[in-house]
């Protein structure tokens, strides 16, 4: 069967301040219509840097320095914008990976995936507004039609992600880019979403190239595996070969490091929580922090003019979270697990209940006591890039919190921040790197520095190790552990990635519709699940999970 993609020796570099640097170096592989090939690898590998390499998206500083790429029978490397223009969409589709730098803010987001069909000449009017719901609904977007009409912050990140992933399939394209697709959702929507691509492949011959850092989806989804390490193919071939015999010690290291129901957990075990249905074990000390019957509702406006009617994003939750402890929120998109977040930082108002913070509600803190809840609570964000000034450097970044809250001198401050930089798996060299000139994953273990650049008490990580390798996110997850033995850290850990929140979580809550329907330790609530969605969640997962056990 001929190639419809067919990569050969393709080398790309970027001209820096300190010279030239070569991204990838002799990348070849072939894909096929109706296939599936996925390139994995740790970032900074070069793996989306080949994605836009195929795509003709390089940044305004990187070119194709050798090597060539063939599409559907022409020859792409050296086509002109114009040529590449009617190519992308209808040939070759692109799922990016960030969506907030990828969608317009100012934008409905029903009407930037008609825009997609109307510029391609594929639907306008009534017939386009039917189309964008049916792709909505295709992604797993309830409420198709109220959601279309909707801005991209009035979202939660995966249904973000998912508008992107309906923009990419809205022209049915020949080859479908999709550069971590699935990194911000939740098991069951990943499941649909990639249900929905294996229908694609089959169905219409669409070939995929899937780029990820996650190698048991990779080995699930994929007929073929490059494995990328420091822009060079270390390992390709079969995705069963690679997954059951891998030969390179890097392809190894890979699997070692993907977290799953046999590894062993990073916490030890805590006592049970109490009859309230807190975290903390009767007799102990007070809880860190202590949510009780909190709620929180969004006005909706109903059409342009129409009256606003309330959504509830959270609905009567309770728990505890324990000096030292880390208690897990997980649930799909749109679950509440965000807005939980937002809430115990404060960022918002419950509409009823109160949470409470080292005994005093957070509502009713004002002027000096305001600031110190603030040092003392520190958020990692699940998107890096609308977290860190593109302007600043990331030294700048991490000395931030503590230029503000007035914590040490100008020395003492760079040297902190050279420090964590170290604790997080980055070196020194990068602290005078502005975020365009990294990784969306190494900008997330700067966001997690700066996070600790206070010592604080409490650390909200609301999907903080998503965007991450596994062998960086087993860096990061270790790093985690060790200082909150160190420093008695308490940690709201906000994940759809059960078998992480299996390994460093002492207590779990899933959430569904903005309730928790189940609570539990983790053995509990991945051995012996009580509720439907639960099992749901288990089940999607990719590689299978641990059979249930009877209660």
């Amino acid at each position: 069967m001929s190639a419809l993609l067919s990569v050969n020796d393709l080398g790309v570099s970027f001209t820096t301040p300190a010279g030239e640097f070569d991204a990838i170096r002799h990348v070849s592989f072939d894909i096929a219509a109706g296939e599936t090939l996925a390139i994995v690898g740790e970032s900074g590998s070069g793996k989306s840097t080949t994605a836009a390499s195929v795509n003709r998206l390089l940044a305004d500083n990187g070119r194709i320095s050798g090597g060539s790429i063939v599409f559907d029978g022409t020859p792409i490397q050296d086509s002109d914008e114009r040529t590449m223009r009617r190519i992308r969409g209808r040939g070759i589709g692109l799922v990016p990976q960030d969506p907030m730098s990828n969608l317009d803010p100012i934008q409905r987001v029903g009407t930037q995936i008609r825009e997609a069909l109307e510029v391609h000449g594929l639907a306008k009017g009534a017939a386009a507004r039917s189309r964008v719901v049916e792709l909505l609904e295709m992604v797993g977007i309830p409420e198709p039609e109220r959601r279309a009409r909707q801005y991209p912050h009035e979202l939660s990140g995966g249904m973000r992600q998912r508008i992107l992933i309906a923009i990419g399939l809205a022209c049915r394209p020949k080859l479908l880019i999709a550069d971590e697709p699935t990194s911000a959702l939740d098991v069951t929507v990943q499941r649909t979403i990639l249900d929905e691509l294996d229908r694609l492949t089959t169905e219409l011959g669409t070939a995929v190239l899937l780029i990820t850092h996650d190698l048991p989806l990779a080995a699930e989804r994929a007929d073929s595996i490059v494995v990328l390490y420091r822009g060079d193919v270390v390992e390709q071939g079969g995705a069963t070969g690679i997954l059951e015999s891998p030969q390179h010690e890097y392809t190894q290291r890979l699997l070692a490091a993907a977290p799953d129901f046999d590894s062993i957990r990073l916490v030890a075990d805590r006592p049970a929580p109490d009859s309230s249905g807190g975290g903390v074990a009767e007799g102990s000390a007070a809880p860190l922090v202590s949510l009780r019957s909190v709620g929180k509702e969004y006005p909706i406006r109903n059409g342009l003019w129409g009256a606003k009617t309330p959504f509830v994003a959270v609905e009567d939750s309770t728990f505890d979270i324990a000096r030292g402890e880390t208690v897990a929120v997980v649930g799909g998109s749109g679950s509440g697990k965000s807005t939980t977040a937002r809430l115990v930082l404060g960022l918002e108002a419950p509409t009823r209940g109160t949470i409470d913070f080292d005994g005093a509600d957070i509502g009713s803190l004002r002027g000096a006591e305001r600031m110190r809840f603030r040092s003392r609570v520190q958020p990692v964000f699940q998107n890096p890039y609308g977290s860190l000034d593109a302007r600043w450097t990331v030294r700048r970044s991490i000395e931030e919190p503590m230029m503000l809250h007035g914590v040490g001198d100008a020395a003492s401050r760079k040297a902190r921040a050279l420090e964590l930089l170290d604790r997080v798996a980055l070196t020194s060299a990068t602290a005078d790197k502005l975020p365009t000139e990294m990784s969306g994953g190494q900008l997330q273990r700067v966001a997690i520095a700066r996070a600790l650049a206070l010592r604080t008490d409490l650390v909200v990580l609301d999907e903080a190790v998503s965007a991450l390798d596994v062998v960086v996110q087993e860096q990061i997850l270790e790093l985690l552990v060790e200082l909150q033995n160190e420093l008695g850290l308490a940690y709201l850990f906000i994940s759809h990635d059960l078998a992480v929140v299996r390994l460093v979580a002492h207590r779990v809550h899933v959430m569904d519709h903005g309730r928790i329907v189940e609570s539990g330790t983790p053995d509990q609530i991945f051995h012996a699940p009580e509720h439907d969605y639960t099992r749901s969640l288990l089940q999607a997962i990719p590689g299978g999970v641990p059979a249930p056990q009877e209660a």
